[in-house]
């Protein structure tokens, strides 16, 4: 019989680097979860990845106190200011412009993200990358 589920938990936390403080640990503390336990497992499994990288994941929690976790892609602005080698996004977007993205960035940030998105088709998935630049104060060409 399936386990019955308590709750999800939603959280971005830096890969391999999770631990009790807030966020983390109240978070998970309000449903009862083991704190190191997740910390553990989740640090285990994004060891590989870039340290410090934002990683969304989600946490479904049952009434035994058990939980499972999936993590996503980072954010579509994360993979634009690592492309452009910028430290934060403009402050006015739409009326200044900080930097320009190039159509060959936009396709290839796609293709990495397009698992995490809302459509199966690429050209929507630029779409959804270049608004998300136009957003921060970036120009696509």
């Amino acid at each position: 019989m399936a386990k019955k589920i308590d709750g999800y938990i939603k959280l971005q936390i830096a890969a391999g680097q999770a631990n009790p403080s807030p966020p983390v640990g109240p978070a998970l503390g309000q449903k009862g979860v083991n704190i190191m336990e997740f910390c553990k497992a989740f640090n285990a499994a994004t060891q590989k990845l870039e340290a410090g990288m934002p990683i969304p994941v989600t946490i479904t929690v049952f009434q035994d106190k058990s939980f499972i976790f999936e993590t996503k892609q980072p954010p579509v602005s994360f993979f634009i200011k690592k492309a452009l080698k910028l430290k934060k996004a403009s402050k006015t977007p739409g009326k200044e412009t900080i930097a320009t993205l190039s159509r060959n960035d936009v396709k290839k940030i796609a293709e990495e993200k397009i698992k995490d998105l809302n459509t199966n088709k690429i050209e929507s998935a630029e779409k959804m990358i270049a608004g998300t630049a136009r957003s921060m104060g970036i120009k696509v060409e």
